[in-house]
């Protein structure tokens, strides 16, 4: 997958001559202006069909002599950071990678796209921990993820003037939901996974991290194996009262770009080893978006039966179909007369209200009466009432999250960007996320909407709903979505050659009690985890046959214990990588149990305990050596005795 046909490589050529020439004539500034601009009008489709079709129409990507992708032109740095590990992604697997790294004495440095570090549980808004059930019975959690949560627990809230609690608040004083036993406002995710990185920094004191900082690409050796350098650009906004919008796909371009705008000045950050040292990267993005500019080895969307040999596989490869995104927003229990009502009547959504609207559904759950779908995510408990029976009271707010609400499944067009299309729009010559900006934009339109119904339909004088948007409120964004949007699976590596297979991924097998075929992998096991097999599907817009595996969702009770080996965190081609979250190597069905809160954080803690080990431990020993030279069980203790768990 990383090599090149011979018209890719004639693409690429070409693609540095127009670059080259237009670099020359228009100056840097000028040139990064139009090639972002042609990169977005191409993920927006806006560019017409018959350009698409043109060599020139977009600047295709320029290669290196080893194959790898390279950014041309490259501005220089004005920072540059030395760092043993990287971690690309500030989410909640890149949280726990970076807290691990630092705790093992490696200097760690993590960049974020977004102003908030923690990902699911902050950033896009899924503040509220669902976990198996089985697993907090048995809290057979590991001590590091035990730990976390004990400390967004003991955060400090503010919540609006309405809510009637105390000044001194903590999150612990508030929470009472029924889909878990934590959920809690976003921000205090956002300000405990930044304590978090603070209390790990004395054991590495040179690490340093920094969000609103987007990764453009990477620098490989000459033999392409292993990366020299990351850059990335830090934004800064020229107005100190900035607020993200809640419209990723308006910021999209800006967030990324080399270039200052009216919103930002840009700040391009090289981070490399120190000298005479290595240097291990992380892939803690959510769609992968490392192994998607560098192009590891990899699949996106749900696969066939024949190409995984699962019994609950579609029937065909449909790369186009990721499980849904969502935008998740709060609702409280308050009369804001009118106000947040009235702010819905300017959406103008490219598909029809009624088009959005015709799939809303409480899916039997009743809103407010007992087990009901306020108190499932409720984020706010003013009287700390029993959430299965309760009814929620006055200044109560809940998160939604809803299958049949907020959810984007469709595919009119999908959310990640292919291969062929990275390398047909440029982005592997200037990265700019490698997603679909229309797509978000439906899925925002989506959950404004989803919001507008729910005050519609639910909203009455004993039960009046207000939506919950502007700078002040938990959501930390001016329309009230989660600044980005909860990605339940992006790219998903190929692994090395292991148990059985030349290219390793985890099948479903390996989850199901009731089929054949399932894998230990005790050997080299690094994580546990355990949840339903909980796909949220994908569908066209016309109703064809999507390629879903349907068939496939399962119970937990159907679910064995799962053990994530180390083989699912090494991609291919590469000697100094690992993945921190979403990206390992799992199929698309098996990606539906790993995407959940516990096992992204336990995926992370172990790249980060591994990227130290080896850097603090044994600074000779690559990523791939580890199992042929029999080292796992030392490190398999190490990681033990730094908090994680690997039994169950």
């Amino acid at each position: 997958m990383v090599r090149k046909s011979a018209k890719r490589k004639r693409l690429a050529l070409l693609g540095t001559v127009v670059g080259i020439l237009a670099f020359s004539a228009g100056g840097c500034w000028s040139w990064y202006r139009w090639q972002e601009a042609a990169i977005l009008e191409f993920v927006n489709g806006s560019v017409s069909e018959s350009a698409k079709d043109t060599d020139l129409a977009i600047a295709p990507s320029a290669t290196s002599p080893n194959g790898r992708p390279i950014l041309t032109p490259l501005p220089d740095p004005d920072e540059i950071w030395e760092c043993e590990v990287v971690v690309i992604g500030g989410s909640l697997g890149g949280v726990a990678a970076a807290s691990h790294a630092m705790q093992t004495g490696a200097t760690t440095c993590l960049i974020e796209l977004t102003p908030w570090l923690g990902g699911q549980i902050s950033s896009q808004g899924v503040a509220a921990i669902d976990e198996s059930l089985t697993m907090r019975d048995l809290q057979n959690f590991s001590p590091s993820w035990q730990n976390f949560k004990a400390l967004i627990a003991q955060q400090p809230v503010d919540l609006p003037d309405w809510v009637p609690i105390s000044d001194s608040a903590k999150v612990s004083d508030i929470n009472s939901c029924w889909v878990g036993h934590l959920c809690f406002p976003p921000i205090a995710g956002a300000i405990a996974s930044e304590q978090l990185l603070q209390a790990a920094q004395p054991s590495a004191p040179n690490s340093q991290w920094r969000t609103s900082t987007a990764f453009k690409g990477a620098e490989f050796d000459e033999s392409g194996e292993s990366i020299t350098a990351i850059y990335a650009v830090a934004r800064t906004p020229k107005d100190s009262t900035y607020v993200p919008q809640g419209r990723l796909s308006q910021e999209l371009a800006s967030w990324y770009s080399w270039s200052g705008d009216n919103t930002f000045t840009k700040t391009p950050l090289r981070l490399q080893p120190p000298p005479g040292k290595r240097m291990i990267v992380i892939d803690a993005t959510d769609t992968g978006e490392l192994v998607g500019w560098a192009n590891f080895p990899h699949r996106i969307g749900s696969e066939s039966q024949a190409t995984t040999g699962e019994l609950n596989a579609a029937d065909r490869d449909n790369p186009q179909c990721t499980q849904a995104f969502t935008y998740p927003f709060l609702l409280g229990l308050h009369d804001d007369q009118g106000a947040s009502k009235a702010a819905f009547k300017d959406i103008s959504p490219q598909y029809s209200r009624d088009e959005h609207r015709h799939k809303f559904d409480m899916e039997g759950f009743p809103v407010f009466e007992g087990r009901s779908f306020f108190n499932y995510r409720r984020v706010v408990s003013t009287v700390l009432n029993d959430p299965f029976v309760d009814h929620p009271a006055p200044g109560d707010i809940t998160m939604v999250n809803w299958n049949r609400g907020n959810d984007w499944s469709w595919m009119d067009p999908p959310l990640i960007l292919t291969d062929a299309e990275l390398d047909a729009n440029g982005q592997r010559q200037n990265w700019l996320g490698g997603i679909s900006a229309i797509a978000l934009r439906h899925g925002e339109d989506h959950a404004l909407l989803f919001a507008e119904w729910m005050l519609e339909t639910y909203s009455q004088p004993d039960t009046l709903l207000t939506f919950l948007y502007g700078a002040e409120m938990p959501m930390g964004t001016l329309n009230g979505l989660s600044m980005v949007p909860y990605i339940r699976e992006g790219r998903r590596i190929l692994g090395r050659s292991a148990y059985g297979q030349d290219e390793f991924t985890m099948r479903e097998a390996d989850l199901r009690l009731d089929l054949p075929g399932g894998r230990d992998f005790t050997s080299s096991v690094v994580a546990i985890a355990h949840y339903d097999i909980d796909i949220h599907g994908c569908r066209y817009r016309n109703g064809q046959d999507s390629g879903e595996a349907s068939s496939a969702p399962s119970r937990e009770f159907n679910v064995r214990p799962v053990q994530i080996p180390l083989e699912s965190l090494i991609p291919q081609d590469v000697d100094n990588v690992l993945i921190g979250g979403k990206a390992i190597a799992v199929t698309h069905i098996v990606n539906a149990l790993t995407r959940v809160h516990h096992a992204e954080w336990a995926v992370g803690g172990a790249a980060g305990v591994t990227a130290g080990w080896l850097i603090t431990q044994h600074p000779d020993l690559e990523v791939a050596e580890i199992v042929p030279q029999g080292k796992m069980v030392d490190l398999q203790n190490y990681m033990k005795n730094e908090g994680l768990r690997l039994e169950w």
